[in-house]
């Protein structure tokens, strides 16, 4: 480990460094108002985080009348890495304790190529951040990839997508090439706790984010917390099936939704459409670009090419379909879209909107607002930052 050593000593200090990170500086005073602790006691474990060096004075604070408080704020030496690994790309972020992101980088890469030759390029990526001088090294690191990872453990298992990779020691492996703790889960979840943290779930307790990109995963938040099940792989809802005896799915069964809308899915049927005549559009995108991808059939959908749109609205009924399924089970106060394949804007959106509107009850819908997230590309990073501090600021 580097330099942060020290942990919060128990449930009280570990409630005031996530007051300090999720409100940013603030006064004994106004801390005081959200915790239920006598004023000296409040004092005894703020000048105990004080000690630890996890928190620092911070000037005086504006008076609310009589003697005024002095201003506590976390370390802002301390460096969070947030790691986002999808299908096709990876993010990689340094952030401050408050999770702001002090530097960003996004490269292509292929997930089917293994771990090592992933965790090679992330490496890579980190020691470029570490070089513009935005860190010395990092306190803690928090990964996403695109599967079901044992959480416990931080290891993925059997992901349809990511061959090489069941069972890697993923948080082992880089807590030793980084020297500092590693926490490891699904990229979902962690766009749904970058989400919560920074976007537009801000104020919500009970809700759902759902990824569309090179497959589909949902992030599930019930009372603040993501639920992550037994195993792991809560929220696999790419595989539920959308149409019986459907098409083959890289997971082994038929019909699943993922394999009739996800990004690959969406660029297979309109590389097929392009093929058959169908659209004058996307099979002069096919030809100029040598293959199609979501972004060219966002791209045809705008210059009103009628079977893009038709594409589209197609796979929002069929995923619309899947979460109406979730909205009478689960009940959320708020529905996330997100994912790569959000570029499809508003058509898709609405068509998600129009299915689950029309199919699951109104005691469940009527005041469900099923939005686009608002951090895009650094929902995920900014997640893996969030997920490595509420490790580090637990008790021990």
């Amino acid at each position: 480990m580097r330099r942060m050593t020290a942990r919060p000593a128990n449930a009280h200090q570990a409630r005031l460094l996530q007051l300090l990170r999720d409100g940013g500086p603030n006064s004994r005073a106004q801390l005081g108002d959200q915790v239920d602790l006598s004023r000296s006691k409040l004092a005894v474990e703020v000048d105990r985080l004080l000690e630890t060096g996890l928190v620092v004075a911070d000037g005086l604070a504006a008076s609310r009348g009589g003697r005024r408080s002095h201003n506590v704020r976390l370390n802002p030496e301390l460096r969070f890495l947030g790691v986002d690994i999808g299908a096709t790309s990876v993010d990689v972020a340094v952030t401050n304790a408050e999770l702001e992101i002090l530097g960003h980088i996004n490269q292509p890469m292929d997930v089917r190529e293994g771990p090592v030759a992933v965790f090679e390029q992330v490496l890579s990526m980190a020691a470029k951040l570490r070089a513009s001088g935005l860190a010395e090294g990092f306190d803690g690191a928090g990964i996403g990839v695109p599967g079901p990872v044992r959480f416990p453990e931080g290891v993925p298992v059997a992901p349809p997508i990511m061959p090489g990779w069941d069972g890697f020691p993923v948080r082992e492996a880089l807590s030793q090439e980084l020297g500092c703790p590693v926490m490891v889960d699904n990229d979902v979840n962690l766009m749904a706790l970058g989400e919560q943290h920074a976007g537009v779930a801000r104020t919500q307790h009970d809700f759902l984010v759902v990824k569309i990109g090179t497959g589909i995963g949902c992030g599930i938040v019930v009372g603040g917390d993501v639920y992550r099940g037994t195993t792991g792989s809560a929220g696999d809802i790419g595989h539920i099936q959308a149409v019986p005896d459907g098409r083959q799915c890289a997971c082994g069964n038929r019909g699943c939704l993922e394999a009739h809308f996800s990004g690959a899915a969406l660029a297979r049927d309109a590389t097929e459409a392009a093929q058959q005549g169908q659209s004058a559009e996307l099979a002069n995108r096919l030809a100029a670009n040598g293959g199609l991808s979501a972004a060219d059939v966002a791209a045809a959908a705008a210059a009103g090419d009628a079977t893009a749109l038709d594409l589209i609205r197609e796979g929002g009924r069929s995923t619309g379909q899947v979460i109406a399924g979730l909205v009478s089970f689960f009940n959320p106060g708020l529905v996330v879209i997100g994912g790569g394949v959000t570029g499809l804007g508003h058509n898709l959106l609405a068509a998600i909107r129009t299915q689950v509107y029309r199919q699951s009850l109104p005691l469940a819908t009527g005041n469900l607002p099923i939005v686009l997230g608002e951090l895009g590309p650094t929902a995920g990073v900014i997640g893996a930052a969030r997920l490595i501090s509420d490790h580090l600021f637990s008790p021990a």
